[in-house]
């Protein structure tokens, strides 16, 4: 059972400024000899490697991850072919639907809460344990400790890369023309309602969000302010329980920032997409998102400038990165974070000879103490070996990051990974009808959570 996740700043003391030289992988050794050996095969006779992952679309490791898998298919003379998409839900329903037709990739980067649960209990995934009977060493570079197991027997399956938090971030050059100080790490909810206020009244959307399309990071920051470090992974056994009145007053509190006018007015049916660009242009303050957005934010930078190979620093700095405002018993500097997806080798790659010796080699090459640092930079890492801290490495926002963290108290895992599937959709795919008040706090939360407890 995956377990909280809420630890001190100790936590962070994986966090990558540099990268590091990449050990011998034998593994990849032994690819390179098994085609040098085989020199002169027919093309269609070598080893086809297919991959599923989420870097695509504004993902910031995507270009990171074609540059690194353009990499390994030169060194092994595996055909590697990328299936990769921009991870929402349409994805998950796709991804679980080619496991359930027997379509499934030979290697999945995926999420490995309970959305993975249906996979791994029909065995269609193999596990860190079976993996190392036959290569002892592999994942052996990354700290176990920090890589959550499998909600279904405990075990690992799910090979990570890095770790991710969520925070707010911040449209300075929004702040200041409506007069708003830069938040801190003593952020309070009846302050952020302040500065929203101000910021409405300036003329400018106070929050970029896409209620209609990504209202999961709002879902979950509304919840965990009325939870606490310690209990924001239980879900509640009804929305009449203590417990699960937090959750309807977390989406009471979505409600009341709707009506107060501080979404966009297309916030019901704006694409995630088209509420980033609100947000880079200038036109909206706040951006509650992950990590991830980091590297989409500098590629909008550079984009900005209309040559994607040159940053515009200036513009850079006008953006930032706080804490979400705290409206209970949990600390702004408390942060939803931790270590949520990793790469699957599936059964069907796995009992093939040859495909599961590529997709060991695949997984290996891209968790490796070299290609991680890649990945990782601002974020937490799971790497065992931490590289010296170089800073001239990294651009203005990834070192306010970097700073952000420092100061953080605790990550603690989503409880969004824990509530899969159809008991998401009455505050997921219904948080419109919510806010709109069509539908109650209450009985949407009632709904999801008589669906969860109804599974269980």
């Amino acid at each position: 059972m995956r377990k909280h996740t809420g630890r001190k700043i100790g936590l962070f003391a994986g966090i990558i400024m540099a990268l590091t030289a990449c050990s011998g992988d034998s593994v990849i050794e032994r690819l390179e000899q098994h085609w040098t050996e085989q020199t002169g095969i027919e093309q269609e006779q070598r080893v086809v490697l297919e991959v599923v992952s989420t870097f695509a679309g504004n993902d910031g490791n995507a270009q990171d991850y074609r540059e690194a898998c353009q990499a390994w298919a030169r060194q092994t003379g595996v055909t590697l072919v990328d299936m990769s998409s921009i991870s929402d839900e349409t994805f998950k329903t796709r991804v679980i639907t080619d496991f359930e037709t027997g379509s499934e990739p030979d290697v999945l980067f995926f999420f490995n809460g309970a959305d993975a649960n249906g996979f791994i209990q029909a065995g269609k995934v193999v596990s860190l344990d079976e993996i190392r009977k036959i290569y002892p060493d592999f994942a052996s570079n990354l700290d176990e400790d920090m890589i959550p197991g499998s909600l279904v027997d405990g075990k690992i399956y799910a090979i990570p890369v890095n770790g991710y938090w969520e925070a707010l971030f911040v449209n300075r050059a929004v702040l200041e023309a409506a007069g708003v100080e830069m938040p801190g790490a003593d952020y309070t909810w009846e302050r952020f309602l302040q500065d929203c206020e101000q910021i409405k009244q300036a003329g400018y959307v106070p929050i970029a969000a896409s209620l209609g399309n990504i209202p999961h990071y709002w879902w979950e920051y509304a919840i965990f302010n009325h939870t606490t470090t310690w209990n924001h992974q239980t879900i509640p056994g009804s929305a009449d329980e203590a417990l699960g009145q937090m959750w309807v007053q977390g989406m009471e509190d979505i409600k009341d920032l709707y009506q107060r006018g501080y979404f966009p007015a297309n916030t019901n049916s704006a694409t995630d997409e088209q509420i980033f660009a609100m947000f880079t242009n200038d036109k909206a303050a706040f951006l509650l998102d992950g990590s991830w957005r980091v590297g989409s934010i500098v590629y909008a930078c550079r984009k900005y400038l209309n040559q994607p190979d040159i940053l515009d620093e200036e513009r850079l700095e006008q953006f930032d990165v706080t804490f979400v405002p705290t409206a209970g018993n949990r600390k702004a500097t408390d942060l939803i974070g931790g270590v949520s997806m990793g790469y699957y080798i599936t059964k069907a790659a796995w009992e093939d000879e040859k495909t599961r010796e590529a997709a060991v080699s695949f997984v290996s090459y891209m968790t490796s103490d070299e290609i991680a640092s890649e990945f990782v930079q601002h974020t937490a890492s799971v790497l065992k070996k931490v590289p010296e801290v170089n800073e001239g490495d990294y651009n203005s926002l990834q070192l306010k990051a970097m700073e952000m963290l420092k100061q953080s108290t605790s990550l603690t895992g989503a409880v969004q990974d824990l509530f899969q599937g159809e008991c998401r959709e009455s505050t997921f795919d219904g948080m419109p009808d919510i806010v709109t008040g069509k539908v109650s706090a209450h009985d949407a939360v009632a709904k999801g959570l008589a669906i969860y407890n109804a599974e269980k």
